[in-house]
Parts: C-alpha cells; structure tokens; sequence
C-alpha cells in the first residue's frame, strides 16, 4: 500500500501531466518526465486514458521509451510494442537487463520474437535464448544470466583480483556462486567473507554448501515462497543436472508476488490480472463479456430453480421479501471460506493432507454462525409477518445454506486445482451458483411443505 505523502504527490505529478497535456504544452510534459525516475513515468502513462497516454509517450526519445517499457505493466507494455517494429523491439531489449527483456519478449507473439532475435547481435541473442526456452512462470523463466562464478581451491586474494579487473558487478550481487570445472553448483560464497577473513584462505572453506540453489522447471510461486521464508537477496537456477545457470534476485520475486496477489483480487471477478484500467471501452467490454455471459448462464439456472415454487410464491409473498437474505448469507458465508482455502493454498499451507481437518472447521463455523444468525432472521420475520412458523422456515433454511455454502467454500478450490481450473477465476462463479441454488430450494421448499400444508 502506498504512503499518503507518496499517493498525494503521485497524484500531483499526474493532475499537472494531465494539464499540461490538455493545454498542449508539451514543453512541460517533457520537464515533468526528464524529473521522474522512468518506473514513476510508466505508473503516470498507465494511469492516463488512451489519448492522453498516446500524446504523453509521443514526449519520450528512444532511451526513455527503452525504461518506460522495462518498468511498465504488461498490459500497457504490450499495446506499446504493438506499434513497434523488429528492429525497435530487438534495440530495446538489447538495452536493458536481462530479466526485463524476456519480459519484453514473452508479451510477443511467436513468429515475432524470432524476429526481434534475428534483429539482435549473436551474443545477446543467446543470452536470451538461454532463458526463453524455459516457461515464464518457472524459475528459468525468471532467472539472469549475470552471475559471477568463482572456483572452490582459489584464495580469497585471487577472487579480489578478480572482482577488481571486472570493475563492476552486477546489481543485487551479495553472494558470489562456487561452481566446478564443469560448471556444476556447489555453494554460495558471501562478499562479506571476502572483507573480514584471510585473503591465503581458500574459497572452499568459507563457501556455504547448504545455501540453497533452484531447479530451473521451479514454478515461480516455489520460487517466491523459498525467498520468502530464507530471506533471500538472489538465489542461484540450476538444470536437472545441477549445473549453474544463472540466479534470480529479489526484485524479480516481488514482481512474482505483485502478480499473485493481483491475479488473486481480479480473479475473483473474472478478470485477467493484466487488465488495463484505461484500456479503450471496445477491448474492455470483449475481455468482460465471457464472464458475464457464464454469470448469465448460472443465474438462469437459479431463475429456473425459482420457477419450480411458483405456486408457492403466488400463496405466500413474504417468502419472495425474504429469498434474497437466505441467498446473500449463504453467498458470504460462502466467500469468506473460499477466501481463507485459496490464500492458504498460495502459501503452500492446504492441500489433500490436511483439507479433512480445514472442511470440518469450516463445516463448525458454519453451524455455530447459522445458529446464531438463524434465531435474528427469524425473530425478524416473525416480527415483521407475524408468522411463527415463516420464522422457523426461514431460520432452518438459512441453517441449510450457511453450512452447504462452508462446505463448498472450503472443498472446491482442491477440487478445481485437481482438474487444472484455476480457483480465484472459477470459484466464484460456481460458489454463488451453489449457495443461490441450495438457498432457494431449501427456503422455498419447506416453505412449500409447511406453509401450504
């Protein structure tokens, strides 16, 4: 969450961008953008609508047009390399870090990132292709090539030498990587243990053998959880055979983080984590439309359900007034299991093993708040209709939904992982399909056997 002084002053840099821009006064424009670090550029650009952000990156050169791009969202990114041909794209990967140019590359169609390669010089194009034959959600995917490797039987003296004749180093560099002859992992050597020990000491008797090093086929929430509980900087890849063949830093790992979380939030309401708030309307409406046409589909299914109780409904119109309560509790009864199950399950905390045990939690959560909630309900239906047994009804009913609504909540998201649906997008969707479901059949079916009896 952004600091209130940094928020209020993101928004200044924008309310005068967006002046400027309206005035025309492009000179301004370029002031402000020469002011701000390029990852403060790319937030402002993904935070102006589409015209706007046109006219704004026209302001750019072609090495601030580089940065924006390695800093900005991939949504944004990748409308912007639309518009750039092979030879543009190969310049701008070749000009930034590694990690941030198979970023670059993998927003790309196939067919074009064989062009932008065949654009690049020989070196740089296998550097990347080294990392992009690997998916971009495993730790191959993620990882940089700059790593500084050292021998386990050289002195410290020697490795000194070494760093000095490199003249720099890359970023984020806190350990130094032991490898063999052959290029085979075999620890972590800190550059501290370089200022504060002997310099004849030889490399083998400081290096860290148990620092851990990360098979390259890694998923990237493995990946983020093990940097996460090490309190990692950088982290050697390795392939299946243990050979170096590169790192990942810290930085990299948040972006993983970032993405979960979004991925997470949006999902929930059937979007795409890459969605782009300014994106133009047409382009918004078609990435939204699918899920609302599901969303459609299952309250249809709801409707017809309800439709099974006409009679009843025509009897007995307080059951109409009071359907939407039994179905809205059990729907957040519901959500809060389904929130608990998927966050744990980010963790790497749920899974087969211990899911019995979280389903009849939840499965006496529900009960103790059905309970509760139950005798509320329906003292106020009985208040407001003056019918004891409408109260019983709609208590008992309301019992029935909370406790399917825990249950589906806590079991489904393992269920839609065993079949290679993702949670956060389908859980939803299919939780409140269950929850309307069993609330109105429950609710208007005893209403139909006790209040026509």
């Amino acid at each position: 969450m952004n600091h209130p002084a940094e928020e209020d002053r993101r928004q200044e840099y924008l309310h005068d961008l967006t002046e400027a821009v309206h005035r025309d006064d492009f000179d301004a424009v370029r002031r402000l953008i020469e002011s701000l670090h390029p990852a403060e550029v790319a937030t402002l650009i993904e935070s102006l609508p589409q015209r706007e952000r046109d006219q704004v990156w026209s302001q750019l050169d072609a090495e601030q047009h580089t940065d924006v791009l390695a800093e900005a969202e991939d949504a944004v990114r990748a409308s912007r390399m639309a518009q750039m041909n092979a030879k543009e794209l190969a310049a701008v990967a070749q000009d930034v870090d590694l990690d941030d140019a198979v970023d670059i590359l993998q927003d790309l169609p196939e067919d074009l990132i064989d062009e932008v390669l065949l654009a690049m010089d020989a070196q740089e194009r296998a550097r990347l292709q080294s990392v992009l034959r690997y998916p971009e959600d495993t730790a191959g995917g993620l990882m940089n090539t700059d790593v500084i490797t050292v021998r386990a039987d050289v002195t410290l003296e020697t490795v000194m030498r070494y760093l000095r004749r490199r003249s720099e180093i890359p970023e984020k560099t806190n350990r130094l990587m032991v490898v063999d002859r052959d290029n085979y992992y075999l620890g972590g050597l800190r550059l501290a243990a370089l200022l504060i020990n002997d310099p004849e000491r030889e490399v083998q008797t400081l290096m860290e053998v148990d620092f851990p090093s990360i098979p390259a086929s890694t998923p990237e929430s493995e990946v983020a959880k093990l940097f996460e509980q090490r309190d990692l900087i950088s982290a050697p890849v390795v392939d299946e055979r243990g050979r170096l063949l590169g790192r990942i830093t810290v930085d990299d790992v948040m972006d993983v983080i970032r993405d979960e979380g979004e991925h997470s939030l949006m999902g929930m309401a059937g979007l795409h984590e890459e969605e782009d708030t300014f994106a133009p309307v047409m382009r918004t409406a078609r990435g939204r439309a699918l899920w609302l046409g599901v969303n459609l589909a299952t309250a249809l299914f709801a409707s017809w359900v309800i439709g099974w109780f006409e009679a009843t409904l025509q009897q007995v119109v307080a059951l109409a007034i009071l359907m939407p309560v039994v179905a809205s509790m059990g729907g957040i009864a519901g959500t809060q299991a389904l929130t608990v199950v998927i966050r744990g399950m980010a963790l790497g905390q749920v899974g087969w093993s211990n899911v019995r045990w979280l389903v009849l939690k939840e499965l006496m959560v529900g009960i103790l708040n059905s309970l509760g909630w139950a005798l509320v309900v329906g003292g106020i239906a009985i208040m407001w209709f003056g019918n004891g047994l409408l109260g019983a009804v709609v208590g008992v009913a309301l019992v029935i939904n909370l406790v399917a609504a825990a249950i589906t909540g806590a079991g489904l998201p393992l269920i839609l992982r065993s079949l290679s649906i993702d949670p956060a997008l389908a859980g939803g969707v299919i939780l409140t399909t269950v929850t309307d479901v069993v609330g109105f059949i429950s609710f208007l079916g005893l209403g139909t056997i006790f209040l026509l009896a």
